[in-house]
């Protein structure tokens, strides 16, 4: 946070409204009543200023929106300025009652609006008859001046910036009730317990509403700086992920294709041995050994032909004589 004590003095912070006009509440606040103006403890509007910065930042950093809003004539122009630098949504017209609490019938209305200027960007809505398209571009313009920043906001805000928490008070009501945090600009004229973060200030100067937007405004950029680069991180560390994914698949695909080359090398080095084992034992087989025998028994049995022949030969001896 850049702005100074000093800052905040010239742009006319410390400035209170009328003493017959001034909430007790806000006594914690107020350094002096002098000439008849109720004026405000600078060093506290500093430090509150400060605390609602780092919230704001902290918040708007976690990927969260900041709904901006100042209805006042003095803080319109200022209001629309930092929602186009912060691309925020933001409500500078008139508070619609029920955008928070009813806010399903909002976002369908919104929805409607949407539809009617695309039918109007197409060229749809200039066929349809004059009357029915008076009547759509009427209802067009109403819905400009409620939903003019609301379009962007698809879903309720996670803190509420005010600008006159006392001319603002539909609004602090509804965040209250939705339990939303509201971080307010206070004058010694509004009650400064009705708001999470109070910003004790002039909410009346031009000059002190546009010094402590641009202070919010600031805090919101920083925010948005912060969710960026966690955003980078984060895509760097994906594509670290990504890149290193093929690395470790082929380190582990590496053992596979060893542990299946070295079976084959096995199998190759069994089939080439295989033979040696299976000769050995090839004369064990006791097919020779059946036939090695029938020769034994036939030397065995040839000695009883020779006898018959000796005895005929006798017998045809002994017949001749």
């Amino acid at each position: 946070m850049e702005v100074t004590l000093q800052d905040l003095f010239d742009a006319g912070v410390h400035f209170g409204h009328q003493v017959k006009r001034w909430n007790p509440r806000s006594k914690g606040f107020v350094f002096d009543h002098r000439q008849g103006t109720s004026i405000i403890d600078l060093s506290k509007t500093h430090k509150a200023l400060g605390i609602a910065y780092q919230f704001i930042e902290e918040t708007v950093a976690n990927g969260k929106e900041v709904l901006l809003v100042g209805t006042k004539r003095q803080a319109q122009e200022i209001i629309r300025e930092a929602a186009a630098v912060t691309n925020m949504p933001f409500c500078s017209n008139r508070w619609m009652g029920g955008t928070l609490t009813n806010f399903a019938t909002i976002k369908g209305s919104v929805a409607k609006y949407k539809k009617y200027q695309a039918m109007e960007t197409d060229g749809s809505l200039a066929k349809l008859p004059k009357k029915e398209e008076s009547a759509i571009k009427r209802e067009m313009a109403r819905m400009m001046r409620n939903f003019e920043g609301l379009v962007q906001m698809p879903e309720l805000p996670a803190v509420i910036f005010i600008i006159d928490i006392k001319h603002e008070d539909i609004a602090v009501a509804e965040a209250r009730r939705m339990g939303i945090p509201v971080v307010g600009l206070v004058d010694t004229n509004s009650d400064p317990a009705l708001v999470d973060y109070a910003i004790p200030g002039n909410d009346d100067a031009v000059k002190s509403i546009r010094i402590i937007v641009d202070t919010i405004v600031e805090a919101i950029q920083s925010g948005l700086s912060r969710r960026d680069e966690v955003r980078m991180a984060k895509a760097a560390l994906e594509m670290a992920d990504v890149a290193s994914q093929p690395e470790e698949e082929v380190v582990e695909e590496q053992p596979e294709e060893a542990a299946a080359s070295a079976p084959a090398v096995v199998a190759e080095e069994t089939i080439a041995e295989a033979p040696a084992p299976v000769a050995v034992p090839a004369p064990k087989v006791p097919a020779p050994v059946e036939a090695v025998a029938p020769e034994t028994t036939a030397t065995e049995e040839e000695p009883a032909p020779a006898e018959e022949s000796a005895e005929a030969a006798a017998e045809e001896e002994s017949k001749s004589e």
